[in-house]
């Protein structure tokens, strides 16, 4: 089994392990950048792109001119992408469930009495309608 790349911090590492990615999962690449930065932006593979596979999430990083320093910030803008899929993943079950508790939950005694109110209104009106003779 591969192993995370070295210049990974613990923490970091601990994240990806958390997460349950393997190291083999992430395709790394090395690319030119675009952009402002003239001849050393056209000679230099200084942009990150890395891509978790089983996910299809990818990460591009082009912030620095060293590719050392691009590589880390793109491993740590990959760990916070996947942390925030499985955490809004997470909260759309949540919200599901509540979605039915609420849908699916006795009335209190003042929405029922509210809602009879409405009711009764709306059949006055419904019924002046009926037998006004105002010529319609």
């Amino acid at each position: 089994m591969a192993d995370f790349p070295d210049f990974l911090e613990a923490p970091l590492r601990a994240r990806f392990v958390s997460l349950g990615v393997r190291p083999e999962e992430v395709e790394e690449r090395f690319v030119r950048g675009t952009g402002a930065g003239g001849q050393k932006i056209n000679k230099t593979s200084s942009t990150v792109t890395l891509r978790h596979r089983p996910s299809g999430v990818e990460v591009r990083c082009q912030r620095e001119r060293s590719q050392a320093t691009n590589r880390l910030l793109a491993w740590q803008e990959l760990a916070d992408k996947l942390e925030w899929r499985r955490l809004s993943a997470a909260q759309a079950v949540r919200d599901e469930k509540e979605l039915a508790r609420r849908q699916t939950r006795q009335k209190s005694r003042g929405q029922k009495a509210r809602m009879i109110r409405t009711k009764k209104h709306r059949a006055k009106i419904k019924g002046a309608r009926r037998g006004g003779g105002d010529g319609w």
